[in-house]
């Protein structure tokens, strides 16, 4: 399975969990364009923190395309359904 590994900080995080938040965006750079751009997986796992028991779920992968935000083009990772939520309130 491709998966995707991204650490979140709370607001974002929960703002996914609860289905309100329906991409997430990273700076246009040559890191993430190595790690997104004509890259396909089957999954996004994201992480709020780095400690043992942190919050933690899994997302159906959608895609990634580019978009504007906040007045600059970023990558928009286009998050599908909700697979697993563990350690979360």
């Amino acid at each position: 399975m491709r998966i995707l590994h991204l650490t979140l900080i709370r607001k974002w995080f929960d703002a996914i969990a609860s289905g309100k938040k329906k991409r997430e965006y990273r700076t246009i750079k040559p890191y993430w364009m190595k790690r997104l751009w004509q890259r396909e997986y089957d999954e996004i796992w994201f992480r709020n923190g780095y400690s043992k028991g942190m919050p933690f779920m899994r997302v159906k992968w959608k895609g990634v395309t580019t978009e504007q935000f906040e007045g600059k083009t970023h990558y928009a990772i286009i998050l599908g359904k909700i697979l697993e939520i563990k350690n979360y309130p």
